[in-house]
């Protein structure tokens, strides 16, 4: 089932570069990517599957399923701490130091993550590589512990080489 995996491998490294080197607010990068394979991408699904059952979410169980019959997961994700960047607000707060002390998260983090899984999605894409974003994949390696207590907000995005694209007429 997992044919052209040299190629799905040098594509998954391509967009981890692409991530890394998109722009960023202030010129700051808090962005983490991490591949995964193998069996640590195996126990990731079965969170989300565990996560799915427990909190009722269906999503997160066709989810599941969808990774497992991928051969990598690329992981995109950013710390959130604030950019301090005068007059900006966007966050939702007066300034940095408040948003800080609530607990928000710094909205440049939030772009550049958006920044980063477009720029990693394109070269996925060039290379006809299937791929779909997943806030479930993302949700499950940040609560799992699978990346560095610091990411808070992350996306995996799995990728796959088929006849048919599996990501697309989804069932739940």
């Amino acid at each position: 089932m997992f044919e052209y995996i040299n190629g799905i491998k040098l594509v998954a490294e391509l967009m981890c570069c692409s991530a890394i080197t998109a722009p960023k607010g202030r010129g700051v990068n808090l962005l983490y990517t991490k591949i995964f394979d193998g069996e640590e991408k195996e126990r990731v699904a079965d969170l989300m599957e565990q996560i799915g059952k427990e909190k009722e979410i269906p999503f997160f169980i066709r989810d599941a399923k969808n990774v497992r019959n991928s051969l990598l997961v690329v992981f995109i994700g950013t710390e959130v701490k604030p950019r301090g960047v005068p007059f900006c607000g966007f966050c939702g707060f007066e300034d940095c130091e408040k948003s800080s002390k609530a607990g928000a998260y710094c909205a440049y983090a939030v772009g550049d993550l958006g920044t980063a899984i477009g720029s990693a999605v394109k070269v996925a894409s060039d290379h006809n590589i299937d791929n779909r974003i997943m806030f479930s994949f993302g949700k499950a390696a940040i609560v799992g512990g699978f990346v560095p207590e610091k990411i808070k907000l992350g996306y995996g995005i799995p990728l796959s080489v088929t006849g048919k694209n599996i990501y697309f007429d989804r069932k739940m």
